[in-house]
């Protein structure tokens, strides 16, 4: 009966089916999320500026050296040592002084690599004696690139899950902190709030000054008065004394004062204009850009900081349990396509800041201004091929893009659904190494390899699916409709 009903489910399901729905994810609406989010390239030449449209990829092509264009399948590029890959083409409309001058034009920007099976692959939909002619393996799941000549696979990232309140006391008790791995459009910033042994409560982002206090940070964000910050937390005894107590020791008094205060400490001895700056790109940048980074969006910022504080309060006086870093409800997994779409991104910021460079160039030299000469595609491609090849990949992040185990077929699905954790090898991360009540039905208990990897190479029970994520704004809009106050 078991083997009947794993017969029926993967007729149906590839062992693969996570990385192959994670870049058809990306190939859709990823690519042209990125591009939408740059928009326009503002030039050094006054006037001229370039804007985007929609990004479209072909299906794999190969440039041959007598200038030929034609369609490759994965077993010519592994045979001729080639990459398996796309050019992408992009709308880019050149605008002068507010006025589009000519028609836009579609302009090859690169190559991107193509994942074998993916909507992009010819082997899509193929069937079995299809298959067999195109030289391929009718029981390959497809789901690696081809980089080189060379299978390489994007191996998935464990990571704790952004934008979502974690409480810890750390190891000496004196201190409990509140954290939050604040992330918008590849941009991670780390939020926390700390709460000393004394009841003293400090907020921590990148770039902030030390020993910021969390009642000048509230009024800086627009709490100004006493009540309104009283009223921001709840009735709780233990919170209200220790935010009675944080207010009795804050400086600042309005506004204004606080965010003196935040300038005198972001910019120490710069003039006063800079001061008040600085501290307000360090509130509206830096600071939970999860939420927003608009100076509207500085009140939310507020009630945010205010829901972790309590949450660290009534962690430290022991009302609720502490969070569980190793729970896997707390866990997010980085597939082949959130993979590809950091390093895209990465990529592309490149690509722009060479357009930019090259328009710079041909008009100092007095040369026509024709989009197809100014766009190289080599300044995206060389970037994605590098990473892909060597497996470093944006971050500092090494061996993420790996040569696919081919020793044998078990070996080859094993490595194809492996999940790896950023931790280091070197420290002993007893918790983290142990096998938790949470990885039942999700992780294999078995297979993990002995040494310094052990249990933080991880891999895929045989019938665990991984969901590929749905935009914020759609769940945001459900629950309205539901009568969920946001």
């Amino acid at each position: 009966m078991r083997g009947e009903l794993l017969t029926a489910y993967f007729q149906e399901n590839s062992l693969v089916k996570q990385h192959l729905d994670s870049y058809n994810k990306f190939i859709e609406s990823g690519l042209q999320k990125i591009v939408d989010r740059v928009g326009v390239i503002q030039t050094s030449i006054e006037g001229f500026e370039l804007h985007f449209g929609q990004i479209r990829l072909d299906k794999p092509k190969i440039f041959e050296a007598d200038g030929a264009k034609r369609n490759i399948l994965p077993s010519e590029a592994r045979l001729r040592n080639l990459t398996y890959a796309a050019p992408i083409f992009l709308q880019i409309i050149p605008v002068y002084n507010g006025m589009e001058k000519e028609a836009f034009s579609e302009v090859f920007i690169g190559e991107l690599p193509v994942m074998v099976k993916s909507k992009l692959c010819y082997l899509d939909n193929m069937s079995e004696d299809e298959l067999i002619a195109a030289g391929e393996d009718p029981a390959d799941p497809g789901g690696y690139f081809i980089i080189n000549g060379s299978e390489r696979v994007l191996t998935s990232i464990e990571d704790l899950a952004p934008n979502r309140i974690m409480c810890t006391r750390e190891k000496d008790n004196t201190l409990v902190t509140a954290k939050v791995f604040s992330t918008r459009f590849g941009f991670r910033a780390r939020a926390v709030v700390e709460r000393t042994s004394e009841g003293m409560l400090r907020v921590v982002f990148p770039s902030s000054p030390k020993d910021l206090a969390l009642t000048s940070t509230l009024r800086a964000l627009g709490l100004e008065k006493k009540e309104d910050i009283l009223s921001a937390f709840s009735s709780d005894k233990a919170v209200r004394n220790d935010i009675l107590l944080n207010l009795e020791m804050d400086t600042t008094k309005d506004k204004e004062s606080a965010m003196d205060y935040l300038g005198k400490k972001a910019a120490p001895g710069q003039a006063e204009d800079y001061r008040l700056k600085r501290a307000e790109i360090l509130i509206d940048t830096y600071l939970l850009p999860h939420i927003g980074t608009a100076p509207e969006d500085r009140l939310k910022k507020a009630r945010y900081l205010c829901k972790m504080a309590e949450h660290a309060i009534r962690v430290a006086h022991k009302e609720i349990p502490q969070d569980d870093k190793d729970h896997y409800a707390n866990k997010r997994i980085k597939l082949a396509g959130d993979l590809m779409e950091d390093l895209f991104r990465y990529a592309f910021q490149f690509l722009v800041k060479d357009v930019s460079y090259q328009a710079g160039r041909a008009d100092a030299r007095g040369r026509h201004l024709a989009v197809q000469t100014l766009v190289r595609p080599d300044a995206l491609s060389d970037r994605i091929r590098y990473s892909m090849a060597t497996g470093n990949w944006i971050a500092g992040q090494t061996g993420v893009s790996q040569l696919l185990d081919r020793t044998s077929f078990l070996s080859s699905m094993s490595h194809l659904r492996r999940i790896i954790s950023p931790l280091s090898r070197k420290h002993p991360h007893f918790k983290a190494r142990d096998l938790h009540g949470t990885h039942w039905g999700k992780l294999c208990p078995n297979e993990s390899p002995e040494g310094p990897s052990c249990a933080l190479v991880k891999n895929m029970s045989l019938l665990c699916e991984i969901s590929i994520g749905e935009d914020e704004k759609n769940v945001e809009e459900v629950i309205t409709k539901l009568g969920v106050k946001l």
